[in-house]
């Protein structure tokens, strides 16, 4: 198998508002919700970088789907990890989520490896890390 993975979808409990969290509250641009016409259809895309987007999609519709039951999954089974350039930019996004509504539930701080980061759950609890580290650039992800 090639790498090749071009969509991260979040299982959500309430669609519209997840969007409204990662549109209005994060600053991630999307066209809104599509494929309303669709049982099951409904889903809202946000483009990354790189080809990359981020979707998502109701549990409810993920279980439909998957003939899996619909849930939250297991909190903390996987992390997010959003790189940025500066302990100040860390902060800054960090700050940015909780007014967003997301709880923080690590706050920034320095790293066993010299880095700088912090950890936020969405309004879904799906965990984010915003991270600082001084061997990466964020300038070779957005190349």
């Amino acid at each position: 198998m090639k790498a090749r993975i071009s969509v991260l979808t979040l299982g959500v409990a309430d669609l519209e508002r997840s969007v409204s969290f990662y549109r209005d509250g994060m600053g991630l641009a999307t066209e809104g919700i599509i494929g309303t016409e669709y049982e099951n259809g409904a889903v809202a895309f946000f483009r990354l970088q790189d080809g990359l987007q981020l979707a998502l999609w109701p549990w409810a519709s993920i279980a439909a789907d998957t003939g899996l039951p619909a849930g939250g999954g297991t909190p903390g089974a996987f992390t997010i990890g959003h790189n940025v350039n500066s302990k100040t930019e860390v902060d800054q996004v960090m700050d940015q989520a909780a007014k967003a509504g997301a709880a923080i539930v690590k706050p920034p701080q320095q790293t066993f490896y010299g880095g700088y980061a912090g950890y936020f759950r969405d309004i879904d609890g799906h965990l984010w890390e915003v991270v600082w580290n001084p061997a990466l650039s964020v300038e070779e992800y957005e190349a």
